[in-house]
């Protein structure tokens, strides 16, 4: 692995690059692009070399299947059809593209799906920042349904301030509240949808996207407003089905207080589950559904995310 590709895996790692999409493809091009730079001799020291590519760039950070699902992806149809290196090559660049493509395709139906839900006069609240949710909102307002966005801060990174920017910035009327201050604004302010992106979503339905997802959804849930997880499945965690818990990502404490006094403990985790119980529908290029349906609307969707694809 040479510099350049050190550098992708350490700006995923240190949150230069960061949205699930984003990591999905500046990792796959970094793989690609690794692949036409190596220097070897035979099919098995590339096919080494890859692996320990894909290893690197899969731990980068804990929660993001959408980047080891292109990697598998891609290192399935290398195992199956390359033979010679210059075939390595050019299916590793081949399948990087079209994982690309199906990501932003997933995206553009994910989108439409989503503002179909959302009805004129809509008041909507979302939690942290998501190309996806954020883009079901754009949509809705681009089809002159007339809504109003209440979103949270999103501590300790402020994520929610991109996407009270990009709100505001399509002119769209919008609200910004600390995060302790959902449940009083659903309460207080008629929220009638709420619609959040997620990272990864599990076997079981159960998804994980940014601390306080779940106090949102428990808040929605008390109030009896609907809650929706946007995302597409390709952010699909395979390993959940064989009893494997997903990770989560703890932060550096210094994300939540720089010069902290002296022995005091911090837990910054970037990460939570949201149950499928408390959510009322998957939003998904496949459609809407219920989240205990996901497994089999990947398998349908995505096969090559079930199958055995180790670099042999």
């Amino acid at each position: 692995m040479d510099s350049t590709f050190q550098q992708v895996v350490e700006d995923i790692r240190s949150l230069k690059i960061q949205g699930a999409t984003n990591i999905a493809i500046e990792g796959v091009n970094a793989f690609s692009s690794l692949a036409e730079r190596l220097e070897v001799t035979s099919i098995e020291n590339m096919f080494k070399e890859l692996g320990e590519a894909r290893q690197a760039l899969a731990t980068a950070r804990a929660t993001e299947p959408a980047l080891r699902n292109g990697l598998r992806y891609i290192v399935y149809n290398l195992h199956e059809k390359a033979s010679t290196i210059k075939e390595a090559r050019e299916i590793v660049k081949t399948f990087a593209e079209e994982y690309i493509n199906l990501l932003k395709e997933s995206k553009r139906k994910v989108i439409q799906y989503g503002a179909h839900r959302i009805k004129k006069g809509s008041t909507i609240m979302t939690h942290c920042h998501s190309s996806l949710s954020t883009g079901i909102i754009l949509e809705a307002h681009r089809q002159g349904k007339d809504i109003q966005v209440f979103c949270t801060e999103t501590r300790p990174r402020y994520q929610g301030r991109i996407t009270a920017k990009e709100l505001v910035d399509a002119g769209i009327t919008t609200t910004q509240v600390v995060d302790s201050a959902m449940r009083w604004v659903i309460n207080r302010h008629d929220v009638d949808i709420i619609i959040t992106g997620a990272d990864s979503i599990t076997s079981q339905g159960t998804v994980i996207n940014k601390i306080g997802t779940r106090l949102l959804a428990l808040a929605a849930e008390e109030m009896d407003i609907p809650f929706y997880s946007a995302i597409n499945l390709l952010k699909y965690d395979p390993e959940t089905s064989i009893g494997k818990l997903s990770e989560i990502e703890m932060r550096e404490s210094k994300e939540i207080w720089e010069n902290p006094p002296e022995g005091l403990n911090f837990l910054n985790p970037a990460f939570e589950t949201v149950s499928h119980d408390l959510i009322d529908g998957i939003i998904s290029e496949a459609g809407v559904f219920a989240p205990p349906a996901v497994y089999l609307v990947v398998r349908q969707e995505y096969p090559f995310m079930t199958m055995n694809d180790e670099i042999r």
